[in-house]
């Protein structure tokens, strides 16, 4: 039992283009609102069927060194398809898949693989806007927070992009808890564990010692908010060298406003206020701190992006309203009114 996602249909990250993980694909542009029938998910016109025999062929065999990540059903395996045929092609040519493989001694299984169709097949995602980024954030935010603040701490350990579904109003809802551990309890302060996850979100002291704490989280929610501001994958091999690794290329950049500039996402096209950038940017610096005591604690970081979102709100009603006086100003002077070029990072 598997899922392909391709680039093109993947839902990994609303923020970027990536790969996601078994045998269907989906060129959908609607989520669902209800969770439909088996039947409904597998005879869906949008899904493309796999065998077995297709997919080992477009992995290499389920080559070790093709593994992307792992999560609480299986591997995740990368390979290449004909973008027309959907045959196995070549690596580094045709398109790029993610394949998800069932661990048979796992705890998930049928009705999990179905979720993922019907939820994350469902699914494609255009590069979101600023004002929804800052939103799906501060949604994943919350979720951590109410698991660390429960009367039974949970830590998430397998926090990543690929975990956050968003349903039609762009309300974040975390998914995927197989890798979940209870927190330390009593005089603990941290819990003893074999190191699973994803590389490229899991905390450096985590993948060194085994010790896992809400700090550990925090790390992973810092990279996936640096995927936000970015565009682009916690690793990705097929970035100009020195830029496989999203936290060591990004972190140096995230500390001045001409700095950051070279790490914003170039799709949003200098629309998204340049301090708040640089805000957010500090905010994803202080999470990936090596240092776990000076990481944030996640409802401290529910605090600060919640002011955040409203400075957002506040900056989107200030442009309304500046933009309609100009367009009154226009009409009654009997002069065409043209709208002011938008502010620019450049001269913000």
């Amino acid at each position: 039992m598997g899922a392909c996602w391709s680039k093109r249909i993947k839902a990994e990250s609303p923020f970027h283009t990536g790969v996601n993980s078994g045998s269907s694909s989906s060129k959908s542009s609607t989520v669902p609102a209800t969770r439909r029938s088996e039947g409904e998910i597998l005879e869906s016109s949008n899904l493309k069927s796999f065998t077995f025999s297709e997919l080992k062929n477009a992995t290499r065999n389920f080559r070790p060194d093709s593994v992307l990540g792992e999560g609480g059903f299986g591997s995740v395996f990368k390979g290449w398809i004909d973008e027309r045929s959907f045959i196995a092609a070549k690596p580094g040519t045709g398109l790029v898949i993610a394949v998800k493989r069932l661990n048979q001694e796992g705890f998930q299984g049928h009705k999990e693989w179905l979720d993922d169709l019907d939820v994350v097949g469902g699914s494609y995602f255009q590069p979101l806007s600023w004002s929804l980024r800052m939103k799906v954030a501060l949604g994943a935010a919350k979720g951590l927070a109410f698991l660390h603040n429960a009367e039974t701490k949970v830590i998430y350990r397998d926090f990543k992009t690929s975990n956050i579904l968003l349903d039609p109003g762009y309300n974040a809802k975390l998914s995927d808890f197989g890798l979940a551990r209870d927190g330390p309890t009593g005089d603990k302060s941290y819990v003893s564990t074999r190191v699973m996850g994803t590389f490229g979100y899991a905390a450096p002291e985590y993948l060194s010692t085994g010790h896992l704490t809400a700090k550990s989280d925090v790390f992973s929610f810092g990279v996936v908010l640096l995927e936000m501001l970015t565009g682009k994958r916690a690793i990705d091999k097929n970035r100009p060298s020195g830029e496989h690794n999203l936290v060591e290329w990004a972190k140096p950049y995230l500390t001045n406003k001409r700095r950051i500039l070279r790490v914003i996402d170039v799709r949003l096209e200098g629309h998204y206020p340049l301090g708040q950038a640089l805000k957010a940017g500090n905010l994803a610096l202080q999470c990936l701190s090596s240092e776990p005591k000076l990481r944030p604690r996640m409802d401290e970081v529910v605090t600060f992006l919640e002011k955040l979102q409203d400075t957002v709100k506040v900056a989107q009603k200030e442009h309304a309203s500046i933009h309609d006086s100009h367009s009154t100003d226009g009409k009654a002077s009997g002069r065409t009114a043209y709208p002011r070029p938008s502010a620019s990072p450049l001269y913000a």
